[in-house]
């Protein structure tokens, strides 16, 4: 399935991430967090799990928006979004998410709201909390 035809199928809520490297980034949702890839190129992805789709697009796919100058800095981004995949083992996650790149920036311990999760960012600095619920 080519990238306009996967776009019209779209429906609801999806996300577009803008990473540095497609090819880079799709191991670590792919291993980390069980995304399935659906359509890969070399600047594009389209990643789905459980209904939840994720598109990956390369800096360079940006260039026209009123952003892309701020992409070129290398700023960190996705900061103050925090995505959360449930019924995903903590533990699992961490292992995988260090194997590709990722920040660890909590542990599978916190148990505040419900769930034990752990929250990683991918090679982009895009925050994922992933856990089970206590």
């Amino acid at each position: 399935m080519d990238a306009v035809e996967y776009g019209r199928t779209l429906q609801g809520l999806t996300l577009n991430l803008i990473v540095r490297d497609v090819a880079r980034s799709v191991p670590f949702y792919t291993e980390a967090l069980g995304f399935a890839v659906v359509h890969q190129t070399g600047d594009y992805a389209a990643l789905e799990r459980d209904g939840a789709k994720i598109q990956l697009h390369a800096d360079h796919t940006y260039r026209r928006t009123h952003w892309a100058a701020d992409l070129a800095t290398g700023i960190r981004r996705g900061l103050g979004a925090e995505v959360r995949l449930f019924g995903l083992a903590p533990e699992a996650v961490e292992r995988a998410a260090l194997q590709y790149g990722s920040v660890l920036l909590t542990t599978g311990e916190r148990a505040g709201h419900g769930w034990r999760d752990v929250v990683v960012a991918d090679p982009d600095g895009y925050t994922f909390a992933a856990g089970v619920s206590l």
